[in-house]
C-alpha cells in the first residue's frame, strides 16, 4: 500500500445513541470513504489510534430525498459509508481526545 494515509480514510467518528451504546461493548463507529475496504478501515484504525481489531463491519448509507417546495424539484443528499469496528478485550478508543 504505497501511499497509504490513515486520514483519507478515517473522516470521522459517528456520534449518536446507538453508537454510544455500542462503545460499551467494544464497537466504534466511523465514516469512512466511500471507496475504502475492510482491510483498507482496518489498517487505517490500528495505524491511528494504535489498537487491535477484531472486525470490521462496512455499511452505505443512502443519502435522504427531499423535494424543494419552491420549483418542486428532489434533490438527493450524499451517500456516506460508514463503518463498525470492533476492538479486542482490553483496548478502548478516547474519540475526542486526539
Amino acid at each position: 500500500m504505497a501511499g497509504f494515509d490513515p486520514y483519507a480514510i478515517v473522516k470521522r467518528p459517528v456520534v449518536s445513541e446507538k453508537s454510544y451504546k455500542l462503545m460499551d461493548e467494544g464497537v466504534y463507529c466511523f465514516e469512512v470513504d466511500g471507496r475504502a475496504t475492510k482491510v483498507d478501515v482496518r489498517y487505517a484504525v490500528e495505524k491511528l489510534f494504535d489498537v487491535k481489531v477484531l472486525a470490521v463491519n462496512t455499511l452505505n448509507r443512502k443519502g435522504k430525498r427531499k423535494r424543494n417546495r419552491k420549483n418542486g424539484t428532489w434533490v438527493n443528499g450524499s451517500t456516506k459509508k460508514h463503518a463498525m469496528v470492533r476492538l479486542a478485550e482490553g483496548d478502548s478508543i478516547d474519540l475526542f481526545e486526539k
